[in-house]
């Protein structure tokens, strides 16, 4: 029997590694806009994300949105968008993403708390529906297509 991973490369798909943290989340390495930078892996995120103090470091061209973000412990926080981005994990990349920008201080904090690194932002079902993700808990791997 063939292997998940040999089946998925197979059907095109791309492997990329992901780390498990000291907070039971899944961190993955993540070139925006040509910048890398660290990102939590999360299934339940509707949207990608990135904090506001990280907009410059990506490059990212900022415009006012009136959705209120929600999550992990705060809500109705303002925000804004940035389309026309670049992103590429691992060796997949696609164009013309749409990231929501809002403040990830709260995020960090607590990854702080407990003796993580913080993370720039979020990869949300949005990237991973696009790339037809499929992860593999087991090996700790994710695989987009």
């Amino acid at each position: 029997m063939n292997t998940l991973r040999k089946f998925l490369t197979q059907k095109e798909y791309k492997p990329i590694k992901l780390v498990f943290t000291k907070t039971n989340h899944f961190e993955i390495k993540a070139t925006l806009n040509g910048i890398e930078g660290n990102f939590i892996l999360d299934t339940g995120a509707s949207n990608s994300c990135v904090g506001f103090e990280a907009v410059e470091k990506f490059n990212l061209f900022a415009q006012d949105s009136d959705v209120l973000a929600a999550g992990a412990g705060a809500t109705d926080m303002l925000t804004q968008v940035s389309k026309k981005n670049t992103i590429q994990i691992g060796k997949w990349s696609r164009k013309r993403i749409s990231l929501v920008l809002f403040d990830l201080n709260h995020v960090n904090t607590a990854l702080i708390a407990h003796q993580a690194e913080p993370v720039d932002g979020i990869i949300g079902a949005d990237i991973l529906k696009r790339g037809k993700a499929i992860i593999d808990y087991e090996r700790t791997c994710l695989y987009l297509k």
